[in-house]
């Protein structure tokens, strides 16, 4: 198998209001809207994280997301009205911090410095 891509999927009940909450996170509209109830943004080259309008399945993805710097990262969320959680050492320098859109789906944001 050669994988060339790995796509995250949220899926959500409201998708225009996830949408509007997903670009604060990221700080910037979808990359792509290839149908009805999907939007994507392409964060690496092959990394995608998708929402998706699927009621049944609504709030229990699990997306994490490796940011460099986690308390810039919180403070720009915070800035955004997006509140995140306590951040939580895990071994090493490595720290998260998880936020919740409006589903409840969750999204970490995970620091690992490059000497973890």
């Amino acid at each position: 198998m050669r994988v060339t891509h790995v796509l995250a999927v949220a899926p959500v009940t409201d998708h225009e209001a996830a949408v509007a909450w997903y670009e604060r996170l990221l700080g910037r509209p979808a990359d792509a809207r290839p149908m009805p109830g999907l939007a994507d943004w392409h964060l690496t080259d092959g990394g995608w994280l998708q929402v998706f309008t699927d009621p049944d399945r609504a709030g229990r993805a699990l997306v994490n997301l490796a940011v460099t710097d986690l308390d810039a990262e919180l403070a720009a969320l915070a800035a955004q009205g997006i509140a995140a959680g306590a951040t939580t050492p895990g071994k090493g320098e490595v720290r998260f911090a998880s936020v919740h859109d409006p589903d409840g789906n969750r999204v970490t944001l995970i620091e690992r410095p490059a000497t973890a």
